[in-house]
This record gives C-alpha cells, structure tokens and sequence, in this order.
C-alpha cells in the first residue's frame, strides 16, 4: 500500500492534491475527504481553530493505522494531510484520500481512519474566539 502522510502550517491545495493522484489498473474507487473548521465548537461562535501536534508521535500513530489498514482493506493507496497552526472557519483542516478497488472499502477504510484518527492521534485542536 502505498502511504503519505503530510503535516502542515500551510494551507490546503486540493487541486494540487488531486493533481497528482495515481491509479493502477484495477482500482475503481477513490475516495476524498475534506474536513472544513466550522463556525462553532462546543456551541460558541468562533473564527478559527488552532492545532497543535506531537509530529514524532503523530507519524507513529498514522502508521499503525495505516499499517492496520492494509490488514483490513485492498487499498492501494492513502494519502493524508492535516494542518497545523491556525485555520480559519471555512478553510480545511484535513484532506483524505482512499484509493481501492471497489467503493465500499474506500468508504468505509476512510471512515474508519477519520474515526480511529480522532481517537489515538495526538493532533489538539483549540477554539479561537
């Protein structure tokens, strides 16, 4: 399975992303996700949300998923970016992309990353009134 993980301050060119997907012969889906700060958190309005990261830990983290991953699915490919810093209400904090042969394991590999991601992956995140 090919893997890249990107953590960044800066922001998100999903046209650049999707510029330079590759696929094999066999593969017929391919799954994006983009994760946008919204205007709340918690039910207080806010403009931004600032992320912090422990990048060692965070690489560790997402190549046990990922590694967890190839075990689960016949995904050739995941690519994944997540910013750091400040990001702004209505801008992207994450992008995903799940590329295998048949839909239902893109869905439900890239769900299951986005959920497992949230849960171990040492990434804060601090509302920015």
């Amino acid at each position: 399975m090919n893997r890249s993980l990107t953590i960044t301050r800066e922001p998100l060119d999903e046209a650049a992303l999707l510029s330079r997907r590759t696929l094999s012969v066999g593969m017929g889906a391919v799954v994006h996700f983009l994760g946008i700060v919204r205007d709340r958190e918690d039910g207080k309005k806010i403009s931004a949300i600032e992320y912090e990261a422990f990048e060692q830990m965070v690489t560790h983290q997402f190549n046990l998923l990922f590694d967890e991953m190839e075990k689960r699915w016949p995904i050739e490919s995941i690519r994944l970016v997540h910013r750091v810093g400040i990001v702004k209400v209505n801008e992207p904090s994450l992008w995903v992309e799940v590329v295998a042969p048949h839909r239902g394991e893109a869905f439900a590999a890239c769900q299951w990353l986005i959920d497992e991601m949230k849960r171990v992956v040492p990434i804060w995140k601090k509302p920015v009134v």
